[in-house]
């Protein structure tokens, strides 16, 4: 059995026990990133999830998360208010509208003591601000070494080279907790450091960080702090690839797939 715990599940409960998130996520050219971040969050315990997107992703992710509710942009930003976790950037795109929204967002949870969950695209962005961007207290930043170089200013054989100290360069820049997502990812904040040994290379396929995403959110929503929960939420996304693997080979295991074996890394901890 494993070292890690998940939350406790109180019987005495309700789909609000177990949080709220706002996932502000998809566009219309990247529709997956936002089912597979969903989904795990849904997965991995979470009670509501909220996906604030497109029309067209809406259309196409509601038929396959009906759990799941379903908000445009502008309803998101209201909602923001009644979320207890907060993620964006999963295939939100660069462009000028999604900027738009990943500043009114971040702007709107300026004083939120919740947790804010920013990857992908959300990084790219925040990058592009060069530090000009107050980030809310209990904020995740997720980058892959692409990302990380981006929002250091520097290169990705410089990230490469100390992943350690390239995780906490990020940490001390934004105030935040770090995961940077390599063989071997690092999970820092100020005062703690943690590298996870688990995983395969069936965790490098296209959608596999949308899926640790939601995981983190996930656990997140359930009362865990913010480095807590990206520990744990590395743990699952990982061993959750090599039990895929197992039956599936690592060439053959995709983000989806991830997911679907979820539960049973699950059950490792408990």
């Amino acid at each position: 059995m494993s070292d890690f715990k998940m939350p406790l599940r109180p019987q005495n409960s309700n789909k609000g026990t177990f949080g709220k998130i706002l996932n502000i996520a998809g566009s219309n050219q990247y529709i997956g990133a936002a089912y597979l971040s969903t989904l795990a969050a849904l997965k991995v315990g979470a009670g509501y999830v909220a996906l604030s997107t497109t029309e067209k992703v809406i259309n196409s992710v509601s038929q396959m998360v009906p759990e799941a509710v379903f908000l445009t942009r502008k309803e998101g930003l209201k909602f923001i208010e009644k979320c207890s976790v907060a993620t964006i950037g999963c295939g939100l795109g660069t462009g000028w509208a999604a900027t738009d929204i990943f500043l009114k967002t971040i702007i709107n949870l300026k004083n939120s003591k919740n947790p804010v969950v920013i990857d992908a695209d959300g990084l790219n962005i925040l990058a592009r601000f060069k530090n000009k961007i107050s980030l809310p207290q209990n904020t995740i930043l997720t980058p892959h070494p692409g990302e990380a170089a981006r929002l250091l200013g520097t290169s990705i054989d410089e990230i490469l080279k100390d992943t350690e100290k390239s995780a906490k360069n990020i940490t001390e820049k934004y105030y935040c907790t770090t995961v940077l997502k390599t063989h071997r990812t690092v999970i820092c904040n100020k005062e703690n450091l943690y590298i996870n040994q688990n995983g395969n290379s069936a965790l490098a396929k296209a959608g596999s960080g949308d899926v640790l995403t939601g995981i983190i959110s996930g656990l997140s929503a359930q009362g865990m702090d913010s480095f807590d929960a990206a520990k744990l939420g590395v743990y699952l996304h990982a061993l959750s690839g090599e039990i895929a693997s197992k039956e599936l080979s690592e060439y053959s295991v995709l983000a989806s797939d991830l997911i679907k074996y979820l539960s049973c890394a699950i059950t490792n901890c408990l």
